[in-house]
């Protein structure tokens, strides 16, 4: 098996950015999930929420994150270096709050421009957990960034085209792997190996990682990453086929065991 991509999102729920390499903390890839924006209560505001997310272009850079969106200025925004701490909530349940920087009113309003309703953007200034221990099988310590509960989601080939076979005999468009808005791609393997990979540990390249369990999808992965259209598919075709004590999988987490670079090409080996 190879790694065959790589993918961060520095604003949860923003437009990927793709890598050819990357670092990993034992929270994640370096840069990915550190921002959020928040409404009036402090809880994250996602593309569950809004479509409109899928047009937030951040690019990271030293110091702090560029935003782009068509008919809207380029806002460079600093990571903020002080101030008070304001509670935040990645969801409105299931979730403790946890401590986060407020970007200012130059990025709230350019976001409240962008998603046509008031919100915040916040920063993650150090990486802490969300979900209270003893909710995931393999929990992932206390370093976790605004990903939903894991520090890195992984998808392979094999498996999207095992189910795009299932959209097509459904007569129904193939999605790309955007949809699924993974960390890392692998190649090489059998469609859903992965399911079998879970509580083993994997090798990429030089880097260990734990599977953590499988991913349980949400009407994320119905919206268009490129124009926010949503539709009924690929959820439906995953409830027939993909359903597991009602939930509806796709894709790896993964826990990094330690940290290290990985890079497109390099090679992934799951221990027996």
């Amino acid at each position: 098996m190879r790694l065959t991509s790589i993918h961060t999102y520095p604003v949860k729920g923003c437009h990927r950015l793709d890598h050819d390499g990357a670092f990993v903390h034992q929270w994640g890839l370096a840069g990915d999930r550190r921002w959020m924006v928040v409404d009036a209560d402090g809880v994250g505001v996602t593309q569950r929420d809004t479509t409109r997310l899928v047009g937030l272009r951040a690019t990271v850079r030293p110091g702090g994150l560029t935003l782009r969106a068509d008919g809207q200025p380029d806002l460079d925004v600093p990571e903020p270096a002080d101030g008070e701490p304001v509670p935040v909530r990645t969801f409105r349940s299931r979730t403790f709050p946890v401590p986060a920087l407020s970007a200012g009113p130059a990025a709230d309003d350019w976001l409240g421009v962008l998603l046509g309703r008031p919100v915040r953007l916040v920063w993650l200034a150090q990486p802490t957990r969300h979900l209270a221990a003893g909710t995931r099988e393999h929990d992932t310590g206390d370093q976790v960034t605004f990903a939903d509960a894991y520090p890195l989601l992984l998808a392979n080939t094999a498996s999207l085209d095992a189910l795009n076979d299932w959209l097509a005999e459904a007569a129904q468009e193939p999605v790309p792997m955007t949809r699924f808005r993974p960390n890392l791609v692998v190649d090489g393997a059998s469609a859903w190996a992965e399911d079998e990979w879970v509580g083993r540990t994997l090798r990429i390249g030089d880097l260990l990682l734990r599977a953590a369990g499988p991913c349980d999808r949400c009407v994320v992965t119905t919206t268009d990453q490129e124009t926010g259209v949503r539709t009924k598919e690929p959820l439906r075709t995953l409830g027939r086929h993909r359903n597991v004590k009602q939930k509806l999988l796709f894709g790896l987490n993964l826990v990094p065991i330690d940290t290290g670079r990985v890079t497109v090409g390099d090679q992934v080996v799951v221990t027996p």
